[in-house]
């Protein structure tokens, strides 16, 4: 299927955006680009800076929330923005479950690479997910949500 070239040039927009923030470093609910920002507000920004979304702010929470709930706090807020999807394209969010809930998202640049905010690595940075690492392994369940395209 073939992408209507408004949705390439918004998918293009939020990958151009995201690459702007590489190199800043991780700090929970931080949003200042070269400053600090976590792998949420990096998401609200690449989509709200864009004009793709209006602006809105999921802040505060808690920072390990993840670990001592079970409430799909990250995972309801995504839904109220985009759509399950099975084929990750540029622009696209992979999210993880880290701990007991789905905590840790990224933005698709060329799939298998993505572009997060990722607290080991110190900061934002693009890598490929398919490679052996902590992301890629059966304790860290993956799904994929699209802004684009409702499902039939």
């Amino acid at each position: 299927m073939t992408m209507a070239p408004e949705e390439q040039a918004e998918r293009a927009a939020v990958v151009a955006e995201a690459r702007t923030w590489l190199g800043t470093r991780f700090h929970h609910e931080a949003d200042v680009k070269g400053g600090g920002v976590d792998c949420a507000m990096l998401l609200v920004r690449c989509f709200v800076d864009t004009g793709i979304l209006a602006p809105f702010d999921p802040r505060p929470y808690p920072i390990h929330w993840h670990l001592h709930q079970t409430e799909e706090r990250y995972l309801s807020w995504l839904a109220k923005f985009a759509y399950p999807t099975d084929n990750p394209q540029p622009g696209d969010v992979v999210i993880w479950r880290v701990g007991n809930t789905f905590s840790h998202a990224a933005i698709v640049s060329v799939w298998p690479r993505v572009i997060h905010a990722y607290s080991p690595a110190g900061g934002v940075e693009e890598s490929d997910i398919s490679l052996t690492g902590p992301l890629n392994n059966a304790r860290h369940a993956r799904r994929y949500f699209s802004k684009w395209g409702k499902p039939e």
